[in-house]
């Protein structure tokens, strides 16, 4: 058996591809064997900053949650996939810290939850970028026949971008902008084409990402053409950036009485926006945070072809290039979504239409 090797965080600037020992499963854990894991954004600022947001690194923590592979040995306690699965990870788990309500059937708001590869509590809640981990059964989903593990690697960020869509309602008939085509941003535009949008408009400040939200069915427009922004009038905006200027740029280019979907995570602490020109012109204005079950449907959309996400995926590397594949995905100007292949990826059956 290969070494399990793991892409470990220690501290700002300081990320290492290093060996953990095999895993020791709890009774409701399977291992899995991980065989495609994308770098998501938070990844990044673990290893810039040494932080996410308000998530501070306070130990070594492996990184990664948008993960695949196959089972290699159940549960012991007879919950979840046989060994020999397929399987996607949900890497989201409920938390109820017995003072904030939220709604029950929205665990993705539980004020206690975790999150795979989260830095929000003590001990850290490790990630899952490592050749073999233990992870709850509860959280596997098996891949439908036919679907690729490769592209089955987008489901956790397609179903990001499939619950932050949903935020807006009925897209059906509508015209959609977009503000940023980073991965996320290209995701929810194969997903408001899939929801049936009339028209996409996609923003970005590189030609790259212009490049792949066009061959996903947009229109490109420069992020720096404001007066082009404002003219679009579109039914639902999906603000995916995550910046300050992105967020004022999705309220100019709604219409009057449109809705706003704020995915992209701005920074912490107050931030200024036109706020006068929401109010004036009663734009809907809405957060979206994660996902709940949207991967069921994410995962059935992939495997039938009529979510096409595959065009979004632009490198692939092996774990023991992490740190090189990190470089790759900082940069939006070359990369969209970054995957860190593992042993595993080399042994997948089953995924011939």
């Amino acid at each position: 058996m290969s070494e399990n090797l793991a892409l470990v965080a220690h501290a700002k600037e300081d990320v290492r591809v290093e060996g953990l020992p095999e895993p020791a499963p709890a009774p409701d854990e399977a291992v899995v064997a991980i065989a495609y894991g994308g770098i998501c954004g938070s990844d990044l600022h673990y290893w810039l900053h040494g932080a996410a947001g308000q998530s501070i690194l306070r130990e070594p923590m492996v990184l990664g949650h948008e993960i695949v592979g196959t089972v290699l040995a159940a549960a012991a306690d007879g919950s979840g996939p046989a060994a020999g699965t397929r399987v996607a990870v949900h890497p989201a788990t409920e938390g109820d810290d017995g003072t904030a309500p939220y709604p029950s059937d929205r665990p993705n708001l539980s004020p206690a939850g975790t999150y795979l590869g989260s830095a929000a509590r003590m001990p850290h809640t490790h990630g899952a970028f490592a050749s073999r981990v233990a992870l709850p059964s509860r959280m596997l989903r098996s891949i439908p026949e036919g679907l690729e593990l490769r592209l089955a690697a987008l489901a956790e960020p397609a179903a990001v971008a499939w619950h932050g869509v949903g935020q807006a309602g009925e897209i059906t008939g509508r015209r959609v902008l977009v503000i940023g085509a980073g991965p996320i941003g290209a995701l929810a535009i194969a997903v408001a084409k899939h929801h049936g949008a009339s028209e996409i408009i996609a923003t970005d400040l590189h030609a790259h990402p212009r490049a792949l939200a066009e061959r996903l069915g947009a229109t490109a427009m420069e992020a720096t053409d404001a007066a082009g922004i404002a003219s679009v009038h579109a039914d639902v905006v999906i603000e995916s950036s995550g910046t300050v200027p992105g967020l004022a740029a999705a309220i100019s280019g709604a219409r009057r009485g449109g809705t706003v979907v704020m995915l992209g995570l701005q920074r912490a602490g107050d931030i200024g926006v036109p706020m006068a020109s929401a109010i004036t012109r009663e734009l809907t204005l809405v957060g979206s945070f994660r996902f709940n079950d949207e991967i069921d449907e994410v995962l059935a959309a992939l495997a039938d072809g009529s979510l096409d996400a595959g065009p979004v995926i632009s490198h692939e590397l092996p774990i023991g290039d992490g740190l090189r594949a990190l470089e790759l995905a900082r940069d939006a100007s070359v990369s969209s979504k970054v995957l860190l292949t593992f042993p595993a990826a080399e042994q997948d059956e089953g995924a011939q239409p």
